[in-house]
């Protein structure tokens, strides 16, 4: 057994308790967590922390596979240039790809990581997640926003999937603006036949609002760049979140990831639907890319589950959920650690469907333990620094 004790113990489903105690077995298997020594262990044999001990942190967004390109991506150059840089710099040799993966899940773990959500678009992963201490799910992406084409893509991402396989794994659509409605209804049928988790990029410019209000902005160039003929789609005349709301499943849980340009109207128009939504919030990538942030706070309290997100190192300098809580502390005061750190851990480890293991500090659990120091009070300092203990 190992017993720890701190300033303060964040259970997360529980009240936060002053100097308590931790006790894991030699697994990390949660045995106690009180305000007093567990029964047969000494005061000597417990170790004596300052900070605050919480449960491993959750990532439910992050493309491990794009490790690689780290700092090779402008900054703030806007979504539309970032991804026509990722699709010109994306392509590199296997083992660069492969090293650069595990030396990412490696600071993940190191950064009290202990499950991730993650996009891959090629098998590049399947070896580092196979060994790797963190608890991955895979969200294989499908993406062509030509309806001819829906099939073939769609079949391809489910040969992808059947690589993954035994991991963790589901088949996801990329965004409003590359999943053509033939391609959303293909996968809307696919998600009756069983459990199949969504993680959709949403709203990450304003462009993407454009394209579906009024069939104008960024993306429109964009596509002739790519050379593709989009005479097909007809402007909506509403958002792009409100525009494919109805083509998404009810059977499943939905992560919406991102969300820098979504309003009110649109988290008013998710609640009339019969909609597992739950949102992700990944303030390091949105700054590096659109040098903006979401409006967090019209989302506290609307009822949705909250989590964060790291995106990948082509979009951000580390993978550190303690920086993303640190980010939105900063512009977000309002936003206590406590929240935070539910964000972080248990609204994470129940989207996907971990929470009777991870996220909480409860006897039987495994959930990590992370030991958070440098903090100002309990606010989230520039000096704030995260520790795994288990």
């Amino acid at each position: 057994m190992k017993s720890f004790k701190a300033d303060y113990v964040f259970p997360v489903c529980a009240d936060p308790i002053k100097n308590g105690i931790v006790t894991v077995d030699d697994f990390g298997k949660i045995i106690s967590v009180s305000e007093n020594a567990p029964t047969g262990v000494k005061l000597g044999q417990i170790e004596q922390l300052k900070g605050i001990i919480c449960p491993g942190f959750i990532n439910t967004h992050c493309h491990l596979e794009l490790s690689h390109l780290k700092g090779k991506l402008s900054l703030g150059g806007g979504l539309i240039n970032f991804i026509k840089e990722i699709q010109a710099l994306r392509a590199a040799d296997a083992s660069e790809i492969s090293a650069a993966a595990e030396k990412a899940d490696q600071e993940m773990y190191e950064n009290g990581i202990v499950a991730v959500g993650d996009i891959s678009n090629s098998n590049a992963t399947i070896p580092v997640k196979a060994k790797s201490k963190i608890h991955y799910h895979t969200f294989v992406e499908t993406f062509s926003f030509l309806p001819g084409k829906a099939q073939e893509v769609f079949d391809k991402a489910l040969s992808l999937l059947s690589e993954f396989k035994p991991q963790s794994c589901s088949i996801t659509p990329h965004a409003p603006y590359s999943v053509s409605k033939e391609l959303f209804k293909l996968l809307k049928k696919y998600c009756e036949t069983g459990r199949n988790l969504i993680s959709i990029h949403n709203q990450e410019c304003d462009d993407e609002n454009k394209l579906y209000r009024y069939r104008l902005g960024g993306f429109i160039e964009l596509y002739e760049h790519f050379g593709m003929d989009i005479s097909h789609f007809k402007s909506q005349a509403r958002n792009s979140l409100q525009s494919i709301i109805p083509l998404l499943t009810n059977k499943q849980d939905i992560l919406m990831v991102h969300n820098t340009c979504t309003n009110l109207k649109d988290i008013y128009f998710i609640k009339r639907f019969d909609r597992k939504v739950h949102f992700c919030f990944c303030p390091g990538a949105n700054l590096y890319i659109e040098k903006k942030l979401p409006k967090v706070e019209l989302f506290v309290d609307q009822g949705f589950n909250l989590t964060l997100g790291t995106d990948s190192l082509a979009s951000n300098t580390k993978l550190c959920i303690l920086n993303e809580m640190r980010i939105l502390q900063e512009k977000f005061s309002s936003l206590s650690t406590g929240r935070l750190i539910e964000w972080a851990t248990i609204n994470g480890a129940k989207y996907l469907g971990l929470d009777d293991e991870k996220g909480t500090l409860e006897a039987g659990k495994t959930p990590g333990l992370n030991l958070v120091t440098g903090l100002d009070g309990l606010k989230i300092t520039a000096n704030t620094k995260v520790k795994r203990l288990v």
